[in-house]
């Protein structure tokens, strides 16, 4: 009896830590392709002159590679870019939307992200705001 205990112990924990590992996978790829749309919505380059205003095939191109060396699958239709205001004083909204299925012995589920940049770029027409020391 106590055998069988400890093998059905040793069989739940082989079955959390492979669902914990797929799942866990997901989350990091969704959290660095996140990170790297934010990186590309900044256009730091283009607000100190570095490189030229990229069109928004060139925001979903530079998206859909950044997602396929995560090992995400996203199609062009899956990843949207929103502009407001003028090239360096305006914002550049990149998202994404998809799934991924997770296989495990017995069970499939599907995960669901839309990791999303909103970076507001700095308004030059506004004064700085002064430090206040005390």
């Amino acid at each position: 009896m106590r055998t069988i205990k400890i093998i059905l112990g040793l069989a739940v924990l082989v079955f959390v830590s492979i669902a914990g590992w797929q799942v866990g996978a997901c989350e990091v790829a969704n959290i660095r392709l996140r990170d790297d749309m934010q990186d590309l919505a900044s256009q730091s380059g283009v607000r100190i002159g570095l490189t030229g205003a990229r069109s928004d095939d060139d925001f979903r191109n530079a998206v859909l590679g950044k997602a396929e060396q995560y090992g995400i699958e996203l199609a062009p239709h899956q990843v949207t870019v929103e502009r407001t205001g003028s090239s360096v004083t305006g914002t550049i909204s990149v998202g994404a939307d998809y799934t991924v299925p997770i296989h495990l012995p017995g069970f499939s589920f599907t995960l669901h992200f839309t990791p999303a940049s909103g970076v507001k770029a700095y308004d030059y027409s506004q004064p700085a705001p002064l430090a206040v020391l005390i």
